[in-house]
């Protein structure tokens, strides 16, 4: 592998077995940003590309909500209101949905973003946001905010669950709003919590 090349994430096969795709843990040296980091990658999506708005909103809503991406894409207008300040969270994965509250500022966000058809996040076109069109953008973003890592995409969904796991919500809560069906999802984050520790 040439220096400074990116892992390929396949299936290897070895003396005639498939011993599957190395895990991240293998290949990525971290799993999530923590809230500053957001922001910065956020700042550093509105410098660059034409839809700069809609590229710092679509990863600060991602963190904030624990959006997988596909969540995100398919992220439609008709789940959003804008007076009521609230959105409905379509989960995958056999998740859980769920109603969470819009702050303020994603609110005056929400209403700066073009209005072309259904979804929320679109392209160009007027087509929905894609999974590889999100995942080239974050990861351009992060090059941009001159971080030294890698940035991923799923790494706003965990900045999410680390986040409120830090603020000390309850495990049960935390679960509900990233739409886990079990709990043992959610615990993951509040073990690694630094506020488990902070009394000691």
């Amino acid at each position: 592998m040439r220096s400074g090349s990116k892992p390929v994430l396949r299936t290897v096969v070895k003396h005639g077995r498939r011993v599957g795709r190395p895990t991240n843990a293998k290949v990525r040296d971290r799993e999530h940003l923590t809230p500053a980091e957001v922001e910065t990658l956020a700042q550093a999506a509105r410098t660059r590309g034409r839809y700069r708005h809609r590229d710092a909103l679509a990863i600060r809503m991602t963190a904030r909500h624990g959006f997988r991406v596909s969540e995100l894409c398919e992220l439609r207008w008709d789940q959003i209101d804008l007076r009521g300040g609230l959105i409905d969270v379509s989960r995958k994965k056999n998740g859980v949905p769920s109603t969470h509250p819009l702050n303020g500022d994603e609110v005056r966000a929400l209403r700066q973003l073009r209005r072309d058809g259904r979804h929320v996040f679109v392209t160009e076109r007027g087509a929905p946001f894609t999974r590889p069109g999100f995942a080239k953008m974050v990861e351009r973003a992060g090059e941009a905010a001159g971080f030294d890592f890698p940035v991923h995409m799923h790494m706003l969904r965990h900045a999410c669950g680390y986040y409120y796991a830090n603020r000390g919500e309850d495990t049960r809560a935390l679960q509900l709003w990233l739409g886990h069906r079990s709990i043992q999802h959610a615990v993951r984050y509040s073990e690694l919590s630094a506020e488990r520790f902070k009394d000691w």
